[in-house]
């Protein structure tokens, strides 16, 4: 832990150097699954949620991370008997990289939990990056990865086995494969991640933090609505998600 929480606070140069050069408009990032929150440019945002400065920013984000992460392990063994619950957290410092969250899993199978300097440097308090990270944490104690993968696994036979009986040729059973995959994978997404928002509520909320605080960044986001395959639900759905399992946690005395 000591030399994990040492390489976290070098976040708190590069915050201040990335804070020199202006952040240029930014689209929705392609990540691994669980990718989070895409945020349009700051400049858009004024008033009390203005940024932090880079080493308020940096110490919200160390701090969140010394008290979130041995919680969080301890509730994904508990739920999770023999899996691997040992989450590296790690900053991806590449220049240009639009705010953003990922969970997955490195070649050992051990959970990872990446967020970007611009992230990072966005959040406009403590709570958001609690709510974030432990977004990102459930997505992994929930079994997420897997589940995709079956589901993309499925779609692609299904479609290949539909495109062969139509009496296609092997190249558009290919690309009925492919195209069945990924409608397979986004097919749950939605689900999941409102799933990652309720255990990431809790998570938040157990390690001392307000998660309804926590979806601010939602209101800085492009709202996805109910795009046809999209991968995120409303934002508005996702912020009435928390609230309830606050208020549902809040009642049973947590």
């Amino acid at each position: 832990m000591a030399g994990r929480i040492w390489a976290v606070t070098m976040v708190v140069l590069a915050l201040g150097l990335s804070a020199c050069a202006p952040m240029a408009p930014m689209g929705p990032a392609a990540g691994p699954v669980g990718s989070g929150p895409v945020m349009p440019p700051t400049e858009q945002v004024s008033g009390p949620s203005e940024r932090l400065q880079p080493r308020d920013a940096a110490r919200n984000f160390i701090e969140v991370v010394r008290r979130v992460e041995p919680m969080t392990e301890a509730l994904c063994r508990a739920r999770n008997p023999g899996v691997n619950c040992d989450f590296m957290i790690v900053i991806d410092d590449r220049p240009g990289q639009p705010p953003n969250a990922f969970q997955t899993l490195d070649r050992s199978g051990r959970p990872v939990l990446g967020f970007t300097l611009a992230l990072i440097a966005d959040a406009r308090n403590a709570d958001e990056i609690a709510f974030v990270l432990g977004h990102e944490a459930s997505h992994h104690i929930l079994g997420h990865i897997p589940q995709q993968k079956q589901t993309a696994t499925t779609g692609a036979v299904l479609a290949g086995i539909l495109a062969q009986a139509a009496g296609g040729d092997a190249a558009t059973v290919k690309q009925a494969q492919e195209m069945g995959a990924t409608m397979g994978a986004r097919g749950y997404a939605k689900g999941f991640e409102l799933e990652a928002d309720a255990l990431g509520a809790e998570i938040a909320l157990r390690a001392g933090y307000d998660p309804v605080t926590g979806t601010g960044f939602f209101d800085r986001l492009p709202d996805p609505g109910d795009a046809f395959l999209g991968t995120h639900p409303p934002n508005m759905e996702r912020k009435a998600q928390v609230r309830a399992v606050v208020a549902r946690l809040q009642a049973a005395g947590v």
